[in-house]
């Protein structure tokens, strides 16, 4: 069983960055990983993605302002988030094994806790 373990969440004001965290128990140099996002009333969106030949999506609503990242010597995913909006307020999750239609979209085999990000105006 894969364990993913995601930090680096918190509270910002509009136009402000963060920096997620997530630490995978396997390599990741050629697995395909992923963070979502999960807000009430939204559905589940894929917001960023590595495929297993290491090349990048985002989906539409973050392109420019979020990059995905990953640390090979410690097996650690990464996303920073830039000019920040109330409406990326969500959960965060890292996941990995990707089995949906694309890198971005569900189901993925595993996935973690999450961590909280919140965007105020």
């Amino acid at each position: 069983q894969v364990q993913l373990v995601e930090s680096g969440g918190g509270s910002v004001q509009a136009g402000g960055s963060l920096r997620l965290s997530c630490e995978a128990s396997v390599n990741v140099r050629r697995v395909c990983m992923a963070w979502f996002r999960e807000a009430p009333g939204k559905e589940r969106e894929g917001v960023a993605a590595f495929d297993t030949d290491g090349y990048t999506s985002y989906a539409v609503s973050v392109e420019g302002r979020f990059t995905i990242s990953k640390d090979y010597t410690h097996n650690r995913l990464y996303l920073h988030l830039g000019s920040l909006v109330p409406e990326d307020t969500a959960m965060y999750h890292c996941a990995s094994g990707c089995r949906g239609p694309s890198v971005l979209r569900p189901p993925w085999d595993n996935w973690g806790q999450g961590t909280q990000v919140a965007v105020s105006p």
